[in-house]
């Protein structure tokens, strides 16, 4: 159940995006009308003696009114809301939409966040788990919702996490328009949290990816940011395993160990987007859990496969370090890790070096890592180095 209330922007109409951020944050029991009428017995138990604080809930919603704000987006509606929150597509520019919908979490980069306390980019890294997997259908991400849950809520570190995620939303263009706070003492310890993020993105009727991929199609490799959201638990062993702490300086990195391992994951949606609507992309692939032998296969049609130049790009410093410190075979980690690659386009090859001109100019780091072949799987030459 959410505690509703509602704010009017300077136009008089409410904003959805800023509406559901005002009524944003919902406590699991409300007070009712008359209550002052039942047993005032002074052993009588609370609420907040049970661990659950509705006005700290409140506090937050205030705390995170601006950056919910920021957010919106052509699409979300004015008016009067209850337990949802309203999006017009019709609105957002699309005659003819199919729906695409993505959730995800950010797994146990969690435990380095709240061990750290570096809390500000974690909810990027909700945000880019999700509408990094919208695009690689061909959707744009549209609106976004979050879940926070914790043992005891911080409204500082609460707001920190939060405005993140509204960070998230805004670099992928897309608008934070609700979410869900839970307090929740004996499930999580006071000062854990766990985070989950859901988003839904459109395209126009027949523009879904993948689509017309075949033999000779050029794989274009996106650089990624570092660990991005996956195998943190093996990232998590080795650190243990090399007996260094979070604060340690990083051996790969001019900064701390544990602030050098929570670099958000990259958000591919802006430049992805602008490479489909330049036409010539087949297909995408997000390199998350299961690394590039597992992801890029998912959007290639069945009997055909890829070849992959290792040397086509640099392992980057903290993937060295990684496979270094743990022993790891060059198989377990192109199948574990994103080994330096976040975003695997696939492309006509007629199109491939304007393609990778406009990556290029919208900042991206673009690299040609190979190319689809006839008969399935992915097959590797050269070495990560």
């Amino acid at each position: 159940m959410r505690k509703l209330r509602v704010g009017q922007d300077a136009d008089g109409l409410c904003s959805l995006a800023l509406q559901d951020m005002i009524r944003y944050r919902a406590a699991k029991n409300i007070a009712l009308q008359g209550a002052a009428s039942m047993s005032q017995d002074k052993n009588g138990l609370s609420y907040a003696q049970a661990g659950v604080d509705i006005s700290a809930g409140n506090a937050l919603v205030e705390a995170i009114k601006p950056a919910a704000k920021a957010t919106t987006r052509a699409g979300v509606m004015a008016g009067l809301g209850g337990f949802g929150a309203l999006f017009d597509l019709k609105g957002a520019g699309y005659r003819d939409p199919i729906l695409v919908a993505a959730t995800d979490g950010v797994g146990t980069k969690l435990r380095i966040a709240i061990d750290t306390g570096h809390l500000d980019t974690i909810g990027i890294d909700l945000v880019a788990m999700c509408v990094n997997d919208l695009v690689c259908q061909g959707a744009e991400p549209l609106f976004f919702l979050d879940y926070f849950a914790t043992g005891k809520l911080d409204v500082p570190n609460a707001t920190r996490i939060i405005n993140g995620i509204a960070e998230g939303c805004r670099l992928s263009g897309c608008a934070l328009i609700g979410g869900e706070t839970a307090e929740m003492p004996g499930m999580y310890a006071a000062e854990d949290f766990d985070l989950a993020g859901f988003a839904v993105g459109a395209m126009e009727r027949g523009a879904a990816l993948p689509d017309s991929v075949q033999g000779g199609d050029v794989l274009l490799g996106l650089a990624s940011d570092g660990v991005h959201s996956n195998g943190y638990s093996l990232v998590r062993k080795i650190v243990a395993r090399t007996g260094l702490s979070w604060d340690a300086p990083a051996p790969f990195a001019e900064d701390r160990l544990g602030t050098a391992l929570l670099a958000p994951t990259r958000l591919y949606v802006k430049p992805a987007l602008a490479a489909i609507r330049a036409g010539g992309v087949h297909a995408l692939a997000h390199i998350t859990g299961g690394g590039l032998t597992e992801n890029l296969p998912r959007v290639l049609p069945e009997g055909k496969g890829a070849e992959i130049n290792l040397g086509a790009w640099t392992l980057p410093p903290v993937f060295r370090w990684l496979a270094a410190e743990g022993a790891i075979a060059e198989a377990e980690m192109l199948k574990t890790f994103n080994a330096g690659i976040g975003m695997v386009l696939v492309v006509a090859p007629d199109q491939s070096e304007a393609l990778t001109a406009l990556l290029s100019d919208a900042g991206e780091r673009v690299h040609q890592l190979g190319q689809v072949t006839a008969g399935p799987g992915i097959r590797y030459s050269g070495t990560l180095a």
